[in-house]
């Protein structure tokens, strides 16, 4: 493992990657790393000659800057878990002015895959994530990318910009990695406690639950059970649930509209409260 600061210093590296003929895989994050992060690097490294894993915590997707203050970082931590992992791996973990050396006045727009849900709720939100992983891939220019699937707008939104800004690499999703309770895993998963993970977890089990109810009840029935299910919880407050097309990100109004339903959910967990999300995918019904 390589830990570098700048582009200059990663580009040297990719260059020597590249005249070689090996294959680059770009693991964006924004540290605080967990298995969830170790199964995608992991996955990078069984694919390609060399891993780059950018540890950059992107200001401009924060549209609360109480969240981005918060937000929790422990560069050396993240670097003892990428190498015990073991292959070639390049940490970048640049400085904000590395990334942005000047504002980033770049719009991106891609609806309807950034404007429900969190996109409805977070203004800014995903012009931000477009702004930083545009700019990565461009820096990088791998074979692949790796995000992971709890992040589930976010992949929707990441595929429509990679078709208008002519990316043509390939970007691997990665299944969501739960703790052995169902919860699943989050940097933001540190700022609970143990008794506010001891609630979380109904957010796995009741998502859970509500696929089996998808024979017997509407889309409408089946996301209201969830909202009041979960809310009846004490210490659980339900942000928003949408059953979309996982294509589209359409809200659907029967299960018949789509050949992948997935049910999106945002939840606030315990006093702080620590802002939790998910999805769970229904039984396609074409």
């Amino acid at each position: 493992m390589q830990l570098v600061r700048t582009i200059t210093e990663l580009q040297a590296l990719l260059a020597d990657a590249r005249k070689a003929q090996q294959a680059i895989g770009l693991v964006p994050t924004m540290g605080a790393l967990h298995k969830g992060h170790a199964s995608l690097i992991s996955r990078s490294i069984a694919d390609n000659a060399l891993t780059v894993v950018s540890i950059f915590v992107n200001p401009t997707q924060f549209n609360d800057a109480r969240d981005l203050a918060t937000y929790p970082r422990d560069l050396d931590a993240d670097c003892r878990l990428i190498a015990s992992l073991g292959g070639r791996v390049a940490v970048f973990a640049p400085a904000v002015e590395e990334i942005y050396p000047e504002p980033d006045t770049r719009t991106f727009s891609y609806p309807p895959t950034d404007c429900v849900m969190e996109g409805a709720r977070r203004p800014g939100h995903f012009n931000g994530v477009c702004q930083v992983v545009s700019r990565l891939f461009s820096i990088v220019s791998p074979t692949r990318a790796y995000f992971g699937e709890k992040d589930f707008q976010q992949i929707a939104v990441i595929r429509a910009m990679m078709a208008d800004q002519g990316f043509t690499f390939e970007l691997v999703p990665c299944p969501i990695v739960r703790e052995a309770s169902g919860l699943a895993l989050s940097s933001r998963n540190a700022l609970l406690s143990e008794a506010e993970r001891a609630v979380a977890v109904h957010i796995s089990r009741v998502l859970g639950e509500s696929v089996a109810r998808q024979a017997t009840s509407s889309v409408e029935e089946v996301s209201a059970w969830v909202v009041e299910t979960l809310n009846a919880i004490e210490g659980l407050e339900v942000e928003y649930y949408a059953i979309v097309d996982g294509k589209t990100l359409r809200a659907l109004t029967a299960w018949g509209e789509s050949d992948d339903p997935v049910g999106c959910i945002t939840v606030y967990c315990g006093h702080r409260p620590v802002r939790l999300i998910d999805n769970v995918h229904y039984t396609p019904c074409r």
